[in-house]
């Protein structure tokens, strides 16, 4: 069962997983049973799923380089469970939108096939599937752990591909696919930090601040590129105290909790 490891023990950790992945739907359920989600309630579970799905696969990304810094081993337990989560609330979300558009299914291709931004939303999808199916052990013996590896590094473009799906859809507001873009290159620094700088509380806490232009950076090109708002203007306000907190400091804080994990298994260890 999923709360169990591989010796058939009770695992806390994956039965923690477990109910974090559930808990989205059961809170989508329970908002459509009580009509809490608004006027347009298909439309609401349709940005939902895709949201949740998003978060997961920066959740999966994230296991790798956590268990580089802290050392525990067993959350490499949980990576697929969050990988098939993430399929599965990125399914919904197309079958929401189809929902949506009244099963009309035809409209629904041609819609896919003209619109880029439903475009770059359904290859993700496609190709989440193929991870998804092939994340279990008898597709990894069958495959051979290099072809599988070499299979499974396509969740990195298509992370950017589901991202830019997200910040396209969102057109304006941006603030959530620039933190999740943010997120996600903190993550790839860190794989990249390994054999070339220690990954240590030092680099980590770095790299935090770091997030804090890197993010900015990121904002003030999506309205640079996309929209006629002044960029410059955007960048400057992840800076101002007075506004709510902007991406920058959000993705940074997040961030933070890479040094604090230093910490803790430094604590561990003593």
């Amino acid at each position: 069962m999923l709360i169990y490891d591989r010796q058939g023990r009770f695992s806390p950790l994956r039965a923690a997983t477990l109910a974090l992945c559930c808990a989205p739907a059961l809170w989508l359920g329970w908002g459509l049973a009580n009509d809490t989600l608004g006027p347009k309630t298909l439309e609401a579970l349709n940005h939902e799923t895709g949201v949740w799905s998003l978060r997961l696969l920066l959740a999966t990304l994230a296991i790798s380089p956590l268990r580089l810094i802290t050392g525990w081993n067993k959350l490499i337990t949980i990576r697929r469970m969050l990988g098939v989560s993430t399929f599965a609330y990125a399914f919904a979300h197309l079958v929401f939108y189809i929902a949506d558009q009244k099963f009309d299914l035809l409209k629904v291709a041609s819609e896919i096939a003209l619109r880029f931004y439903l475009t770059i939303g359904f290859l993700s999808l496609l190709a989440l599937g193929v991870l998804a199916a092939t994340s279990f052990d008898a597709a990894v013996k069958r495959l051979g752990a290099a072809r599988w590896n070499r299979l499974h590094s396509v969740v990195y473009p298509l992370t950017v591909l589901a991202l830019w799906h997200a910040a396209l859809q969102a057109k304006l507001k941006v603030s959530e696919p620039t933190i999740m873009a943010g997120l996600f290159v903190a993550l790839m620094l860190v794989r990249f930090m390994r054999g070339r700088v220690p990954v240590n509380l030092v680099t980590l806490s770095a790299l935090a601040l770091l997030m804090l232009p890197l993010t900015a950076a990121i904002e003030y090109l999506w309205y640079a590129a996309a929209t006629n708002i002044p960029a410059a203007r955007v960048f400057a306000a992840n800076f101002a105290l007075a506004l709510a907190p902007r991406p920058a400091l959000v993705t940074a804080m997040i961030v933070l909790a890479l040094p604090l994990a230093a910490i803790a298994k430094r604590v561990r260890s003593l």
